[in-house]
């Protein structure tokens, strides 16, 4: 790892959102980490690529400007919520394998681990997906609840594909869970008022890694990542691990 460069941290959002959550990390993350949202195709500026629903499809489109930067010797680090957690192990995962240099944190936010029970893919009926929404408190009222609205129309596709992308990435996880743990610390988070996700599930990362595991709570509910705490908190364990890279032990609990 290079002395003296900042770090980058790759940030992946949510069931389907865009990058918008992350636009404050980069004022709010501190000193010495630049923060780069990733935008996952069929959304944004990406919206005519189709959307990933599989391992593969996911690696293809993500994995080779990650993969550059490993492999140039740059500090690194990645952080996704929800659906992003899953998305960010699999990539950790796909450029270890690789043989690149390993990610310097994994950290997730409201994001069960892999062997965790997740939402079933075999019901993704819009009225299934806006139980789910209900649940995180993320579906509309008012004129954005008519069925057929504008909402209906373009954020149900997007949710239902990002789920069978979150189901085909735990399964492959899944697959060689008994001997393909990432040599990664890494920080799992939780939102003190998320009604879905809470800090026992988020405990399970622990038999995700070899490296140390860290969990931490915030303030706010499943969508926490739009406030300050998260990035802030992050953004010093980057500067942690960036700072004890070379160090055994990487994260101690009193340093976080």
């Amino acid at each position: 790892m290079r002395d003296g460069s900042p770090l980058t941290l790759y940030c992946f959002a949510h069931a389907g959102a865009g990058v918008s959550g992350f636009a404050h990390w980069r004022t709010t993350a501190g000193p010495g980490v630049t923060v780069a949202p990733v935008l996952l195709p069929g959304r944004g500026a990406r919206r005519r690529e189709a959307r990933a629903t599989s391992h593969g499809q996911l690696l293809d489109a993500l994995l080779g400007p990650l993969a550059g930067q490993a492999a140039d010797g740059r500090p690194y680090a990645l952080y996704g919520h929800s659906l992003g957690g899953i998305v960010a192990h699999t990539l950790a995962r796909a450029l270890i394998d690789l043989g690149l240099p390993a990610p310097a944190l994994l950290a997730v936010g409201a994001s069960p681990p892999p062997h965790a029970a997740a939402l079933r893919h075999d019901d993704l009926s819009d009225e299934r997906l806006l139980r789910f929404a209900g649940d995180l408190d993320a579906a509309p009222d008012g004129p954005l609840a008519t069925p057929g609205s504008l909402w209906h129309r373009t954020v149900l596709p997007v949710l239902r594909d990002d789920l069978l992308l979150a189901a085909a990435l735990r399964t492959a996880a899944l697959a060689d869970a008994a001997h393909r743990l990432l040599p990664v610390p890494v920080l799992a988070v939780d939102g003190r008022d998320d009604p879905v996700v809470g800090a026992a599930a988020l405990d399970g990362w622990a038999r995700w890694t070899t490296g140390r595991f860290v969990r931490r709570t915030v303030p706010g509910d499943h969508f926490f990542v739009r406030g300050p705490h998260a990035p802030r908190l992050i953004g010093r364990a980057c500067r942690v691990v960036r700072r004890t890279r070379r160090v055994p032990g990487l994260i101690s609990g009193g340093q976080l």
